[in-house]
Formats: C-alpha cells, structure tokens, sequence
C-alpha cells in the first residue's frame, strides 16, 4: 500500500503548510487566506527549496515552515 505520512504541519496566522511523504516523494499543501498550492516533489530538499518561490507565502510562515521541517528531519534521523 502507496500511503502518504505527515512528515510536518506548520500553522501561522498567515496559512498552513504540510509535507506528506510517501515513497518516492514528498506532497507540499500550502494555504492561506485566498490562495492555495499543491505540488509533489522528489525530495523534502526539493519541496523546501520550492516553497520558498511560492510568491503568496509570507515570510513568517516560510521561515516557521522551514524550522519545523529541520526540527523534523533530525527526529527522524535520530530514531
């Protein structure tokens, strides 16, 4: 069976933005107030390094995004 974990979820004000993994991929869903973004990536590198252009994003949430994303990627490393 093909399933999509929740790799991390970060909320602001500002919107959401979750990194579902599955094998072979990583599903960024970024939202906000009136926008929206869904994209599939090769590697959570790829998807962090795109969120990062999504022009809607504001910077607190980027940079909250990103934070929860290395704080996860080295709880996964550790375990």
């Amino acid at each position: 069976m093909n399933v999509a974990r929740h790799f991390s979820d970060t909320r602001t004000a500002q919107g959401r933005v979750r990194l579902l993994v599955s094998p072979g991929r990583v599903h960024l869903v970024a939202e906000g107030p009136g926008w929206s973004h869904a994209s599939t990536h090769a590697t959570l590198e790829d998807a962090a390094t795109f969120l990062a252009l999504l022009p809607e994003l504001g910077q607190e949430l980027y940079e909250e995004a990103v934070n929860d994303l290395e704080r996860r990627a080295q709880l996964d490393g550790a375990a």
